[in-house]
């Protein structure tokens, strides 16, 4: 569309974002907006949004609307482009296996994947195929275009097609019309938007196949779920490649078995974790060091059993809402539930004798152990297991101790995040559909995490819909070395379950008054942060971390007396040392350290023995002075100090 002063007739007015107004002839695209401001925004625009609404660029405007142009550079670009490069995917597998059937393929945060029911799983070689097909067609510039059909109209159209899954989908939205968007010969059901022509991808990798149930539903179709990625363009691909091949090197499961730290064995079970010597010794460190932070902090330490009777579970809710996270026995005919979650020990100790508005607020810790029933094909490594242990903490208050509380829980997570160099985010998760307590109950709830994360100055978000059963939630998330996000303190405000339970106190008016509970966790799964530390750090744990701080290396056997002595003496001054006294090459022995990832080692010659010293050295080649065992000691201790 080409437009001259004076020639339309019919104009409209349209908002841009700094709040000016434009004038275009009635009729016009977003497209045709961004050619009259200039060619340079023409040819970078992807999409638009008309009043917040994210549509495509081709969609026309209407007067008075406030109107947003989309690039690359723009936050919502990548999620558009991730999402047309998935439809780009399935059309490419359904030009090389015409009897595949296509599902869903949406955008992740990651990229993006398709799920496709196919007669044979595919290959590497297949992926192969279908990225270079994906090229072939990214180059042949097919316009993307969107149409509206009646539900009857699409289900005849796809049904047509052979497409049983987006029949099902189509009947199950039950909506009058949907939308569709076609390339080529590909049409996909789909609300979009998404880029206008397909030689706007320019920058796309796949990256693995996995197996996925139609919906989740294990009862349902094994789909072949091919995820990829892609960006605005080259460069930005590359350096995610770059960053994904060195969290490969990272990959917990990986450095777990070469550092020796923990193992899952078959006969064992899935999702259970064994921890060997040096993945134990890391726990305790971990553990000890919980117990003492919560110790300063006004936490009393306590402990409840892993069953508890179903009866119990039933009250809470967890029975009618969470039972199939959890597994029953029964023992002498009654039946128990093992615990998911340690709450309801926390309530029956409260509930142990009359309180008093003076003893609130209470502080309940328990690093305790619980099961949940994952399914198999979600479990991985040390992120999601089945059986592992929470530093969990129930805090009893009064309504008005709430604001206090929670602030607190905020700085407690703050200053250690800091210990172990991580920056988190943090976001309101909102009352889901499947839910128990009062409305009122969950306003007051929502809004105490509300107004404490307010007031804590810190950016957040709202997660609508994702809070448990019982409360809304504040999730924290914890950012690593890759920039990748961790889901692991959570902060649960509960007025529902001391309801239910029946909790009180005396309150100064010689009334009985119900408390608030808050559910939290600052590291959250002890399992699932050693897996996040193990990546984060890449197994280069800081010395206070460390399972063995420092090994003892001789040079020759001359050295043995000696290096026995002073191991003895780092040892029973409370150093994580092991030794070294094979009689192999000096390198071999250090580079054997080196890989083990082991922060010190001590060499040991005949010069450190005559002087009655240790020769450290760090484990990327730095040397340090020599020092005497003592002296040594006396640096370790130090570093765990500090905690480096």
């Amino acid at each position: 569309m080409i437009f001259q002063k004076g020639l339309c007739m019919n104009e409209i007015n349209v908002t841009l974002p700094d709040g000016s107004q434009r004038p275009l002839p009635a009729g016009a695209s977003i497209f045709d907006l961004a050619a009259s401001i200039g060619a340079g925004l023409a040819k970078a625009a992807i999409a638009g949004k008309i009043d917040g609404n994210l549509v495509d660029l081709n969609t026309p405007l209407s007067d008075g609307a406030r109107v947003e142009i989309i690039t690359e550079k723009s936050p919502e670009a990548l999620e558009i482009i991730r999402h047309s490069t998935s439809h780009l995917m399935a059309q490419a597998v359904k030009a090389l296996f015409p009897q595949a059937k296509v599902t869903i393929g949406p955008a992740i945060e990651t990229g993006f994947y398709y799920d496709f029911d196919v007669d044979h799983p595919f290959t590497p070689e297949d992926l192969e195929k279908i990225e270079d097909k994906m090229r072939e067609l990214a180059k042949s510039d097919l316009k993307i275009e969107r149409k509206e059909l009646s539900s009857a109209d699409a289900i005849a159209l796809f049904k047509g097609m052979g497409e049983d899954y987006k029949v099902e989908l189509i009947e199950d939205l039950g909506a009058d019309k949907v939308s569709l968007y076609s390339q080529g010969d590909f049409v996909d059901l789909c609300r979009g938007p998404h880029l206008p022509k397909t030689s706007y991808i320019k920058a796309f990798k796949l990256t693995s196949i996995a197996g996925a149930y139609w919906r989740g539903d294990e009862k349902r179709a094994m789909l072949q779920r091919v995820y990829g990625t892609a960006f605005g363009d080259k460069k930005e691909l590359e350096a995610y490649l770059a960053r994904i091949e060195e969290a490969k090197k990272r990959d917990h499961r990986k450095l777990g078995r070469e550092l020796d730290l923990f193992s899952f064995n078959d006969e064992v079970g899935a999702g259970l974790v064994i921890w060997h010597p040096k993945g134990a010794m890391l726990r305790t460190i971990l553990e000890d060091f919980e117990r003492k932070e919560h110790l300063k902090r006004g936490y009393d330490i306590v402990q409840g059993p892993q069953i508890l009777k179903t009866e119990l579970w039933q009250r809470s809710g967890h029975y009618e809402n969470y039972r199939e996270n959890m597994y029953f026995t029964t023992v002498d005919e009654q039946s128990y539930g093992v615990k998911p979650m340690n709450c309801l020990a926390h309530m029956m100790i409260y509930r142990s004798q009359l309180r008093s508005y003076r003893d609130l607020p209470l502080r309940y810790f328990e690093l305790g152990t619980v099961h949940r029933h994952e399914r198999a094909g979600v479990l991985h490594g040390l992120l999601r297991v089945r059986g592992f242990t929470q530093d969990d903490a129930h805090i009893l208050c009064t309504p008005d101790q709430l604001d206090a509380e929670i602030k607190g829980v905020i700085q407690f997570v703050t200053e250690v995040m800091g210990i172990f160099g991580f920056e988190f985010e943090m976001e309101l998760s909102t009352r889901p559909e499947k839910s128990i307590g009062s409305d009122d109950a969950w306003e007051l709830a929502t809004s105490a995490l509300l107004n404490a994360l307010k007031d804590s100055g810190r950016p957040y978000e709202i997660n609508e819909g994702d809070g448990a059963f019982y409360g809304p939630k504040i999730d924290i998330k914890l950012r690593d070395a890759l920039d990748r996000r961790w889901q692991c303190a959570t902060i649960q405000c509960d007025f529902t379950l001391p309801e239910r339970f029946d909790l009180t106190y005396v309150d100064a008016d010689g009334e009985k008054k119900r408390p608030v509970m808050v559910h939290r966790v600052i590291l959250g799964a002890i399992e699932r942060f050693i897996g996040v530390l193990i990546e984060h750090f890449a197994g280069n744990f800081p010395t206070w971390l460390a399972p063995v701080q420092a090994t003892i290396v001789t040079v020759t056997d001359n050295q043995i007396p000696y290096a026995q002595a002073a191991f003895d003496k780092l040892r029973a001054a409370g150093i994580r040392v092991q030794k070294d006294f094979r009689n192999e090459k000096l390198g071999f022995k250090i580079r054997e350290a080196q890989l083990q990832k082991i922060p010190y080692m001590l060499v040991v010659g005949d010069k450190e023995v005559e002087g009655g010293l240790l020769a450290p050295r760090f484990r990327d080649g730095k040397n340090l002075d020599s020092m005497t065992p003592e002296q040594f000691v006396s640096f370790i201790e130090n570093e765990v100090k500090n905690y480096k």
